[in-house]
């Protein structure tokens, strides 16, 4: 056999988009943009923190998002805020709240489209939510703690304590 016909030990090809993606990986501040398999195995994205930092997040920060986050704040594995997206919020969402928060849960679509506009750079590489939860409840309502509860729940990982 010819050192022509054996097989070649590597695919160039791919081992140019690797490190290609390596290159813009570390360009954005990424460390490995590559899922090991422990990552793929592990329960869940946030059991390797002590405590998860949410941060719970509707438009006026009135009903929905204090709900949330009175539910999960007694949780022994949960740190959990809220706020608005709206300038009249009880408590509007600011660059520290989103640089503190590990993940963030929003009530709806447009509270994710808010945020992005507005803290772009901050929320790279941070897990974003979507809950679909309509503005349609009052705070501590029962049928929002119960939607709040099967929504959030499974999100973490964890059942609420």
């Amino acid at each position: 056999m010819s050192k022509d016909d054996s097989p070649k030990e590597k695919n160039w090809k791919k081992v140019y988009t690797r490190s290609e993606k390596m290159r813009r990986a570390k360009q954005l501040g990424i460390d490995d943009p590559i899922v090991s398999d422990a990552k793929l195995t592990q329960k869940s994205e946030f059991e390797h923190l002590e405590k998860i930092h949410v941060l719970f997040v509707c438009s006026r920060n009135q009903w929905r998002s204090p709900t949330a986050e009175r539910m999960w704040k007694g949780h022994p594995r949960v740190v959990a805020r809220s706020g608005g997206t709206s300038p009249n919020a009880r408590h509007a969402v600011s660059a520290a709240d989103v640089r503190w928060a590990h993940v963030i849960m929003v009530m709806e679509q447009k509270h994710k489209s808010r945020l992005v506009a507005e803290f772009t750079r901050l929320l790279q590489n941070k897990p974003i939510h979507v809950l679909d939860i309509p503005d349609e409840y009052q705070y501590m309502a029962p049928e929002l703690v119960e939607v709040l509860d099967q929504a959030v729940g499974p999100l973490l990982g964890e059942e609420r304590g």
